[in-house]
Order: structure tokens, then sequence, then C-alpha cells
């Protein structure tokens, strides 16, 4: 994905509170992380049961909270390893919460809707 495309989907989402996901790239990552932006990586694969309820879960916190500052970048486990490394998923369905350079949670495999929930509005809230 090219830098101005990039740029128009993330503008797009801003612009109309939809706070849909977005393919992971690095340039992407890295403007947001110099603009000291939350950013949720997703760390899913296609065939994992437990990204589909975490999917699900992101998906209903972003409809109720249309103007959430968090911008909900997925990695592809099977293809992105070099990014799954970097963010020291240990495995598919791990959720790692970043502002800048600091992690700010890292969850694997977490479905309880309130735990999920409580990081994301907690980050929302500093």
């Amino acid at each position: 994905m090219n830098k101005l495309f990039a740029g128009l989907v993330l503008l797009f989402g801003l612009m109309t509170g939809i706070a849909s996901a977005q393919p992971f790239d690095e340039q992407t990552y890295k403007q947001l992380q110099s603009d000291n932006q939350l950013v949720l990586i997703d760390v899913k694969a296609s065939w994992c049961p437990t990204c589909a309820k975490q999917g699900k879960i992101l998906k209903r916190y972003f409809d109720n909270n249309p103007d959430s500052k968090i911008t909900l970048l997925e990695v592809d486990f099977d293809d992105q390893k070099p990014w799954v490394t970097h963010f020291k998923a240990p495995r598919q369905s791990t959720l790692v919460l970043m502002q800048g350079e600091q992690r700010l949670w890292l969850s694997v495999a977490e479905t309880r809707e309130d735990k999920i929930v409580a990081a994301l509005q907690a980050a929302e809230m500093k």
C-alpha cells in the first residue's frame, strides 16, 4: 500500500468516525508512532477462531465509540512474521496497544469483552 493511499484511508476513517481495521503496513505504523497516536495491533490469522471472537469484540467497541482515538492495524500472523516478532506476539490472537514507542498493553487469546474494553478505555482516557 503506498503512503498516499494509506494516509487517505486513515483520513477517511477519522473524518467519517469509522474506526475500521486496516492491514498493517510499516509506513502507516511509523507515521502514527511518530505522531504519538494510540495504535491497537491485532495479530491475527484468518483460520483462528479466537481471532474471530476478538474481531467481533473490537468491531462492537469501535461501533459504540465512533470518536475513538485508537487506530486498529491488523498484522497477518502467517504473512508478516517480522512484525509478529517485532511486537513480541507469541501467537495469533495477540493484541498490542501502543502509543508512540510505549507498549501500554499486551494480551494473548483474551476473549472477555470487559477486559478488552477496559484496556482500550483506559488508554483513551490518558
